[in-house]
Formats: structure tokens, sequence, C-alpha cells
């Protein structure tokens, strides 16, 4: 079958269709951005110059709050910018290059999460083999593991859509180039593409999320033989990984496991895990962690000192 593509731009409809409401939402998605930034800016100085670097729970920590600002670079700028353009166009090779990145960050923060899940499971369940297996050697391996996969799993989403012709409608009910939205738009049959994408991308989030889930699961209940104290100091820290799985996995799930057309929530379910999640996990993992507040206590307090020594 030849492919024709005669679309060169696609016209993205964006979250609100009330012009009143734009000016609003702009400033909102600013200030959240802004905050993702600055947040995890601050998560990742108080590690790196602090010895939580050489624990293996902060070393994805730290990976996580880089992750986070990238995945979400590449939907909100755009998102941002959309609100203040009557039209909110992208091009053709913006929007396949805004799919591939977008899964691209989105994989790798999906894989880190899991690695997390990993460290606390052997964390509480094998502490006296912790040292041993959950090695900077191990923890290196999981980070580059993530990154690999999720450049492959963002390489078949990109290959997918890419072979699809698009020769008539433009208009992406959505605020981001995504793969079911883009589905709608194709001019031939994408029965088999659509079950591919939910086997490539829904059924991966829903694997890993009961991969999680059993984790913590398996967690809670070696937590039974800790002491109290052990227990509450677990459960504190475990408490801030659920909530941020939670955060991003529902959604996700909601929007990728159901075939296409089949609900039309998809671009409010992804607000959750494009903004609100990375906005909120600086604070998660740090108002609930005094480890994490005493090191930025320290960095942030030594820092300022030498700022001041300086400009005297």
């Amino acid at each position: 079958m030849e492919h024709h593509n005669n679309v060169t731009e696609f016209i993205l409809l964006g979250l609100l269709m009330k012009k009143e409401m734009k000016t609003m939402c702009f400033v909102i998605f600013l200030v959240c951005y802004l905050a993702i930034f600055l947040g995890n800016f601050i998560i990742f100085i108080t590690i790196t110059c602090s010895h939580l670097m050489q624990q293996p729970m902060y070393y994805f920590l730290w990976h996580l709050s880089f992750t986070d600002p990238c995945f979400t670079s590449t939907i909100v700028p755009k998102l941002i910018s959309d609100l203040t353009d009557t039209r909110g166009t992208i091009s053709y090779n913006c929007c396949m290059t805004q799919l591939f990145t977008f899964h691209f960050f989105g994989g790798v923060e999906m894989f880190i999460l899991v690695s997390m899940a990993f460290d606390r499971y052997v964390a509480i369940c094998k502490p006296l083999h912790y040292k041993m297996i959950v090695n900077r050697q191990r923890c290196n391996m999981l980070i580059l593991l993530a990154w690999v996969v999720a450049f492959w799993h963002s390489i078949a989403q990109l290959l997918m859509i890419l072979r699809l012709p698009f020769c008539g409608p433009n208009q992406i009910d959505h605020y981001l180039c995504d793969s079911k939205p883009l589905l709608k738009l194709a001019c031939t049959d994408t029965h088999v593409t659509s079950i591919l994408i939910i086997a490539n991308t829904g059924m991966v989030v829903l694997a890993t999320f009961l991969v999680l889930v059993a984790s913590y699961i398996i967690i809670l209940h070696n937590l039974r033989n800790h002491s109290s104290d052990a227990r509450w100091k677990a459960l504190s820290t475990c408490a801030s990984h659920v909530m941020v799985v939670v955060l991003f996995f529902i959604p996700a799930i909601s929007t990728y496991i159901p075939p296409p057309g089949f609900l039309n929530n998809d671009k409010e379910f992804s607000v959750f895990y494009t903004v609100i999640a990375p906005m909120l996990n600086p604070l998660i993992y740090t108002l609930r962690n005094a480890e994490m507040k005493n090191a930025m206590r320290m960095v942030w307090s030594r820092n300022l000192a030498l700022l001041f020594k300086y400009k005297r």
C-alpha cells in the first residue's frame, strides 16, 4: 500500500475551548512549570552536594529530579504558548519529535520508579544483603536499562505512527501530539495499530504498575517482623513512593488501556502525569523525609553563607 501524507501541520485544540479561561490557565500552567523546575532543581543540587548521593534511594531520586523537568518540558512550554495563540499549530516533524520525546522521558521516569521500588524492597526485606545487592554498579545498570528500554519503547511508538497516512483532517483533540489522538486522524484502518499501541504502552504501563503494587504488598507483609520505629520509618518512605506511583500510573492506565474513541477524557487524565505528578514529586519526597530536609538545610545554608561571604 502506497503511503500518502498530505498533512504538513496539525492544530492542537488544547485543554479548553473557552477563550475566557485561557488567561487563567496560562498563569496556572506557567506557575506549575516554574514550580517543577524549582522543586526538582533544589532536590538535584541538595543530593549532588550532600552525602545522600552515596545512598541508592537518593541516587535514584537524583535521576528522577533530572528526568521530571525534561519530561514536562516536552509538553508544557508548547501548552503554555498555545494558550496565547489563536490557532495552536504544530508542524508534522515537531509533532513526531514531541511524540518521541514525551514517551522517551515518560518511559525513563516510569522505570526509575521501578528501580526505587526495588531499592525499598531489598532494604526492608533483605536488610543484611542490602549493600551487596544494591551496590553502585547495579544502580548504574538499572539507570542505563531505564534509558535503553525507554528509547526502544519510544522508537516503536514513533514508527507505528510514522507509517500512518494523514491526508485530510489535522485537528488534534488534545494539547500534545500523542499516539491515540493521532490515530483518529489517520485516513486508513487503524485497528491493528491501535492494538499494537495498547500492547506497547498500555500493557507496559499496567504490567509495571502491577509489579510496583506487588512489591509494596510484599514490603508491607515483611514489616510485621520489624520494630515499631523501623516499621514507621519504612512506612513513611514507602508512602511517599506509593503516592508518586498512584499519581503517575492510574491516569496513565486510564489513558492508554482503553482503545481510541472509547473515552474522551484522555487529555484531562494526562494532566495528572504530565504536570501534577512532576510538580508534586519534590514536595512528596521532601516534606515526608527528615533526612532530605536536614540535607537541604545543611546544603543551602552553606551555599548561602558562601554567597554572602563572596559578596563581602
